[in-house]
Parts: structure tokens; C-alpha cells; sequence
């Protein structure tokens, strides 16, 4: 008797949770690829980005790449710790190729062990401060800041991504 009520118990919760995830939404597709950001949009992100970190005293390296992750720009403030360099462009490359701002990353591994397998993604990186460039609905690259807290070098990107608008 006491099979059969857990047999049954886990019958039901298998089914409960097929349903629950047939109700779920399908996530919204990524945006397409565009045209690759150019060097003048580039540099005027950069600007922006570099504004925003200069007003706050915060000293940073910024990167835009293409869609494909491919530098487009590099601007490095002055007493940038030298770290920083590369995993701007890290950041930004990986806004780009997997077309989501890395601080998703950083949520989801936040989430728990189900998650851990995003650390085996090839180029991944779960910190803030990578955001794709959106124009007219389709990717044309992305933005990425290091020098602060994850915080501060997501804030500095928004600027940036502002300033494309």
C-alpha cells in the first residue's frame, strides 16, 4: 500500500511539473544580427561610457566590438587597473556572441547549482558590465566596461548604450 501512495505521489508530481513547464512561455527570440557598429558610433559610445565613469571618479576600460565579438574600439582612462583591459573586451564579446547582457550570467549563477553549468560555456564570463547594441531590432554589437564594481561598470555601459540612442 505504501508503494502504491508514493508511486502515486511521484506519478503526480511528474505530471504537475510537465504542465507547469508546458505553461511556461517560450523565452522571446534573440535579436537577429545587423550591420556592424561603426567607428563613429563607436567612439561616441565610448565617449558616453567614459563621461559617465569620469563624473563618478571611476577609472575604466571600455571596449565595443561587432556582432562577431570583433574590437571595434578600445578607450582606457588613466590609472585603469591593467586587468581591466582584457576583460572589457571579454565582457563585451560575450554581450555580443551570445546576444544578452552579461550581468543574465551573473543572475543565473546566482540562482544556484542548476545553473553551474554555464561556467563551461566557452567565452563566458558572469559579471556585470556587458550590454549588447541594439539598433532598429537587430544587434550590431556590444559594449563592455571593467575598472569598478560590477555595478559601476554596468552603469558606465549604460551611458554608453544612451548615448546610442
Amino acid at each position: 500500500m505504501r508503494r502504491s501512495i508514493v508511486a502515486w505521489s511521484f506519478a503526480c508530481a511528474v505530471l504537475a511539473a510537465g504542465t507547469a513547464q508546458a505553461e511556461m512561455a517560450a523565452p522571446p527570440a534573440p535579436p537577429p544580427y545587423g550591420e556592424t557598429v561603426n567607428l563613429e558610433q563607436a567612439k561616441k559610445l565610448a565617449a558616453a561610457a567614459a563621461a559617465e565613469a569620469k563624473k563618478n571618479n571611476w577609472f575604466m576600460a571600455i571596449s565595443v566590438v561587432g556582432p562577431a565579438g570583433d574590437l571595434v574600439y578600445f578607450e582606457k582612462m588613466d590609472n585603469t587597473q591593467y586587468a581591466s583591459v582584457a576583460i572589457s573586451q571579454h565582457k563585451a564579446r560575450v554581450a555580443a556572441t551570445f546576444r544578452r547582457p552579461t550581468k543574465v550570467f551573473e543572475e543565473n549563477l546566482a540562482k544556484g547549482p542548476e545553473f553551474i553549468y554555464q561556467l563551461t560555456l566557452d567565452g563566458m564570463i558572469g559579471s556585470q558590465g556587458g550590454i549588447p547594441l541594439i539598433v532598429g531590432g537587430k544587434l550590431i554589437g556590444a559594449i563592455g566596461c571593467s575598472g569598478g564594481t560590477g555595478p559601476q561598470d554596468l552603469q558606465t555601459c549604460t551611458a554608453g548604450v544612451a548615448a546610442l540612442q
